[in-house]
């Protein structure tokens, strides 16, 4: 678990990155290439990018350097994602800037954790590399992977972006994060988060960025270096690249065919009013707002109001259930 130390300075600097990162959906979605984890999710992206990865031969060259610097698991190096910004240049530019001790210096730490895990001999030497080098690898990822999908990426980044604020204008922090929930829990003055190692991180008053994220999975993630900034990258809800005919029959089990129905609607787009949904599921108006308040209390749907309307969206774990079945 990773614990986040607010003071009361704090709580006045928290951000919200209105846009994607290019840089943390880079890492992020190097990482979801790697394994096969959320099929739904990532799968059509995850199968024509190894496809393309396949046939193409000097794109392949061209990514050879990021082999071994963006493990699936454990520690990145934190040169790779500098101060937040959605300006891809000025990612790449503070990228290949790093100077060369800080990159050597997180280069040996990425050995030494891959060691730990049993991975030797996988992580990029020095000589044969360097930031400028990765920077050009990146970009190259970058305009040939993930720019095709970038509106989409934009898109659900700006739902979410739409949800926290609304919720940050309602209720304040708390609020705020609430609808974090379940990836993290506010415990005054402590942000609980989900997260796979144990972590104790005081924010000294430079206040927290939380970065909404596409390719994000599962669970939050952080800069390793404590001394850096202050950053929360959290998975944003989102839809999977394609949908048709590939939710099984896990979630209604689990929630029942007519819960399961509604949570699968309020998925397959960024918000849902009750009439939609019932309209589509095929339920009597009468009874939507209590099925859509028991997928809400169980944190598998989020509501919020826009203009005269609430609508209605699957969160993570939502997509998580549905994804698992």
């Amino acid at each position: 678990m990773l614990r986040l130390h607010f003071a009361t300075d704090d709580l006045k600097k928290i951000r919200i990155l209105r846009s994607p990162d290019p840089a943390w959906e880079m890492i992020c979605s190097v990482c979801r290439l790697k394994t096969d984890e959320g099929p739904t999710a990532f799968g059509a992206w995850r199968a024509a990018t190894r496809n393309r990865l396949h046939r193409d031969e000097r794109l392949r060259a061209a990514l050879l350097p990021l082999r071994g610097l963006i493990p699936s698991t454990g520690y990145i190096p934190d040169f790779l994602t500098p101060a937040a910004t959605d300006e891809l240049p000025a990612a790449l530019d503070a990228i290949s800037g790093t100077p060369r001790r800080e990159f050597m210096s997180q280069l040996i730490r990425l050995d030494a954790t891959q060691r730990q895990i049993g991975r030797p001999g996988t992580t990029p030497r020095p000589d044969d590399t360097g930031p400028a080098v990765i920077a050009g690898s990146l970009e190259t990822y970058f305009e040939t992977l993930l720019r095709p999908h970038w509106p989409r990426v934009r898109a659900l980044v700006g739902a979410d972006v739409d949800v926290r604020t609304a919720a940050l204008l309602d209720g304040g922090v708390q609020q705020l994060f609430a609808g974090l929930a379940p990836l993290a829990r506010w415990r005054d003055p402590v942000l609980e988060v989900d997260y796979p190692v144990d972590r104790d991180v005081s924010l000294d008053g430079r206040g927290l960025l939380l970065v909404p994220s596409f390719f994000c999975w599962r669970r939050p993630t952080a800069l390793a270096d404590p001394e850096l900034p202050p950053v929360l990258v959290y998975p944003v809800a989102k839809r999977p690249w394609d949908l048709a005919q590939t939710w099984g029959t896990g979630a209604a089990r689990l929630l029942g065919r007519t819960r399961a129905a509604i949570l699968s609607t309020v998925a397959r787009r960024d918000g849902r009013t009750s009439s939609d949904v019932a309209h589509a599921v095929g339920v009597a108006q009468s009874s939507i707002s209590y099925q859509i308040a028991v997928l809400r209390e169980s944190g598998l749907v989020s509501s919020h109001r826009t203009g005269k309307y609430v609508v209605h969206t699957a969160t993570p774990l939502g997509l998580r259930i549905l994804d698992a079945g």
